[in-house]
């Protein structure tokens, strides 16, 4: 997706924490133009207090939903319903819904269907069948520490980061299988892309690195190589499961 591409932000404001909007937003802007950004909640409770500071200069409308019924989410409701008015009537290429409430797990899906790019955020407790709903899923645990203030905060938080496991090592071993040439070398772009299809919520900086490359170097299971790009500067790279026969590379 473009990032000069049209998206609406719809924020849960009931179930996401505000302290990291800054970093959200940021995200959120190398995905699309957020031209639509609206908070959903009640907004007469007081557990919504530490958004309204923050509503202003980050331009996100706020939209009130009193909730009519106990134990009864009418933020969700109220959210749904604008999702659909958005996708028929504005001009957008894609959504970001902002929630760790499975209860947008069929939104998700609907949106997709209908063409548009779907991105999710939420923290780390968000059932599954919402996550895999998304194109992509981002946790806003790897958002935090991403300003310049916080680095000592991140270096203290290392139970945000987890340890990479052998099921997603096989992951990435099988996206190389799927993509490679002959002699076992993938573009590592496509790889990426795979995996990404595969497994929504995969992101490099989940296991401390700020980019796929270095953290595919430090499994010491596959072969990086770089190769000059044709009329750019740019260097392509391209890698291989260590496992496959060969090692002549096969040149662009």
């Amino acid at each position: 997706m473009s990032q000069h591409s049209n998206m609406a932000v719809l924020i849960d404001g009931d179930n996401i924490p505000s302290a990291n909007v800054k970093e959200m937003m940021a995200e959120i802007a190398k995905y699309g133009n957020p031209t639509i950004k609206r908070i959903y909640g009640d907004w007469t409770r007081p557990g919504l207090q530490k958004w309204k500071n923050l509503l202003l200069e980050n331009a996100i409308t706020p939209i009130q939903q009193y909730g009519y019924t106990t134990g009864k989410n009418a933020t969700d409701s109220a959210m749904i319903i604008d999702a659909m008015d958005i996708l028929y009537n504005s001009k957008v290429s894609g959504f970001c819904l902002v929630s760790s409430d499975s209860d947008f797990t069929r939104l998700a899906t609907r949106l997709r269907e209908a063409g548009m790019l779907v991105i999710g955020i939420g923290e780390k407790k968000t059932p599954n069948p919402f996550i895999v709903a998304c194109d992509k899923f981002i946790y806003i645990e790897i958002l935090r520490g991403q300003t310049e203030d916080k680095i000592e905060k991140r270096e203290k938080d290392k139970s945000s980061i987890e340890k990479i496991s052998s099921r997603e090592i096989s992951l990435i071993s099988s996206s190389i299988r799927d993509l490679s040439d002959e002699d076992g070398w993938a573009f590592l772009g496509d790889v990426g892309g795979l995996i990404q299809k595969k497994q929504p919520n995969f992101d490099s900086r989940n296991y401390g690195f700020e980019k796929l490359t270095p953290l595919i170097q430090s499994i010491g299971k596959f072969e990086v190589e770089q190769r000059e790009a044709p009329k750019s500067r740019h260097k392509l790279i391209f890698v291989k499961n260590k496992d496959m026969p060969g090692t002549l590379s096969k040149k662009s």
